[in-house]
């Protein structure tokens, strides 16, 4: 351990105050007893009273006074230095406002009762004694000291046990705290900011954790090809490594349409749809984007009953407005037009018309085709399955209406995939294997699950409903209060940096306790690499500084640090 490493753990154990209010309900009292200064909004703090650690968050700070006239009147100008320091050291005071989140048995003291600790001890190490919920208050004038490395660690893990991953460090000490990747894509989560935060950045961080760790797939959406090729910072110029690059044979790079390029890099291969695999759904979904009309259901219908999963194509290639001459000389709609289809289907000529219009979008799509040159969405499926992890990059298709349409189609794919080999893993179909959990992640979320689309759309049912089936949600949004209620109260962990809109605050606090207590941290917040870990992830809510995505973060996620030798390592622990 460096010297500096002791310095700062005998820091923290010492005493910065001690309890003198508060309640369960009420957060907890704290009186300082050191400089204000040296605490922060958002500190981890340990309190000890008896047999017990408490582990809190200082949520808030007040200057106090043991008489108000002590904190009107400067008596520092008409007393001595010396005097009016001793007379503010005994009258003026500033409390710390402690949320308490969990608390832990701390087990008796070893040199008094030798045998109850060596119990006690035991079920530390078989995982009997564990940090819970608090259900109960620390005395009064009980200890409150900054949490150390091990405290941090105990709550939070430490980094490469298990599926421990850091994902930054503490403002106070800038002591490591990680997420246990393995439960973090149990159930859907979100990383959310204003734009400039750092979003992507940390999606990159996390994304990368999930790579390294090999126990789930991720299949990325990426709208502005930020993912797979290596990239440049809008506001440093810096160069910013890519995910293909530093997992080349695990990152699959898929570019939408034919001779698609990414940043002038050609992709593993690229993804053409299929006009047979367009549903009726599919186009619903895009009811806001295209516009569509309360008739539109009724017509899809009848394409669909009359020419199955051939609609698309069929309907692509009617005519508006086609005539030809009957036996008569008469002018009538052509047998290839669309009012000659809407009489034999008995729908209105203008409501067919109409659809067909606006589906002209859809039409003009170059990477719709009637016969791909490849199933890239079955290869995409078989990567996944495979442990390898997808990036689509949409290149040049960057519209609003692109992106909905590809990934809700490829998602519903997917959902229906995992679905059936979960089920018939359940079953115990001879041959069955458990299906390998899958991270979809979603950047500009809310134009996918807003109030009028998540009923709609693939994403709002996996994230109700499909963790079951080992598939979950990471959404990437800088406005989640346009993100539906119903869908965020479903997100397990939320990751957020620095928002300027107070119905963004609220809506990330969405069903969560304490969430009063935490609205004045989350605004606090700097505005990069500073965020607010809350939810299922992590034990309980913490500020940390998060990881740089830079070379450093490479060399140790790669190790490709030399490795120290055993003299190293004994001088920087003191022998």
């Amino acid at each position: 351990m460096s010297e500096q490493s002791v310095t700062s753990s005998a820091e923290a154990q010492k005493p910065i105050g001690y309890i003198v209010g508060g309640g369960l309900k009420a957060n907890l009292q704290a009186r300082l007893t050191v400089p204000a200064q040296k605490v922060q909004e958002g500190a981890f703090v340990v309190v000890e009273s008896g047999n017990w650690l408490f582990y809190g968050l200082v949520t808030d700070m007040q200057l106090g006074s043991t008489d108000p006239r002590f904190a009107d009147e400067q008596t520092e100008t008409r007393l001595p230095p010396e005097l009016a320091k001793l007379l503010h050291g005994q009258t003026l005071f500033t409390n710390l406002e402690v949320m308490a989140a969990l608390m832990m048995e701390q087990g008796p003291d070893m040199d008094e009762d030798p045998e109850a600790y060596q119990a006690w001890f035991q079920k530390v190490m078989e995982e009997e004694i564990r940090p819970e919920p608090v259900k109960t208050v620390p005395q009064h004038h009980s200890e409150v000291r900054l949490a150390g490395a091990g405290d941090i660690a105990e709550i939070f893990g430490k980094e490469g046990k298990k599926g421990y991953f850091r994902i930054g460090d503490t403002i106070e000490g800038g002591h490591p705290v990680c997420v246990d990747l393995d439960k973090l894509v149990q159930r859907s989560s979100g990383i959310f900011g204003a734009t400039g935060t750092g979003k992507s950045f940390l999606t990159r961080v996390i994304l990368a954790g999930l790579i390294k760790r090999d126990k789930t797939a991720v299949l990325i959406f990426d709208m502005h090809n930020e993912y797979g090729p290596d990239d440049t910072a809008s506001d440093t110029g810096m160069r910013v490594p890519g995910l293909k690059g530093k997992f080349p044979s695990k990152v699959r790079m898929v570019g939408l349409g034919r001779g698609a390029t990414i940043r002038g890099k050609t992709p593993d291969y690229t993804l053409e749809i299929a006009e047979s695999d367009i549903m009726p759904e599919d186009i619903l979904m895009l009811t806001q984007e295209l516009n569509l009309r309360e008739t539109t259901p009724a017509t899809l219908n009848a394409l669909f009953n009359q020419y199955g999963r051939d609609w698309f194509h069929k309907f692509k290639n009617m005519r508006p407005h086609a005539v030809q001459e009957d036996e008569e000389g008469n002018k009538v709609p052509a047998d290839d037009s669309i009012e000659a289809w809407a009489n034999e289907a008995n729908i209105h000529q203008l409501a067919a018309i109409g659809l067909h219009s606006k589906l002209n979008r859809l039409f003009n799509c170059e990477y719709i085709v009637e016969n791909p040159a490849g199933d890239a969405v079955n290869q995409m499926i078989n990567n996944l399955d495979n442990g390898q992890h997808i990036v689509l990059s949409f290149g040049n298709h960057e519209k609003d209406l692109d992106y909905l349409f590809v990934s809700n189609l490829l998602t519903r794919r997917i959902r229906d995939v995992w679905e059936y080999r979960t089920n018939n893993f359940r079953s115990g179909h001879q041959g069955a294997t458990e299906p390998r959990p899958l991270v979809i992640a979603v950047e500009e979320a809310h134009k996918l699950l807003n109030r009028e689309m998540a009923s709609q759309t693939t994403f709002s049912t996996i994230a109700r409903e499909m963790r079951k089936y080992y598939v979950t949600l990471l959404i990437i949004d800088q406005r989640p209060s346009q993100i539906y209620d119903e869908v965020m109260s479903q997100l397990g962990t939320r990751i957020t940096g620095w928002l300027g809109d107070s119905d963004d605050i609220q809506s990330v606090l969405t069903g969560l306790a304490g969430r009063e207590a935490l609205r004045g941290m989350l605004a606090h917040l700097q505005p990069k690499e500073e965020v607010l870990m809350l939810g299922w992830g992590v034990p309980m809510p913490i500020v940390v500084h998060s990881r740089r995505y830079d070379d450093a973060f490479w060399e140790e996620l790669l190790e490709k640090k030399a490795r120290r030798s055993n003299r190293d390592i004994l001088r920087d622990i003191g022998f």
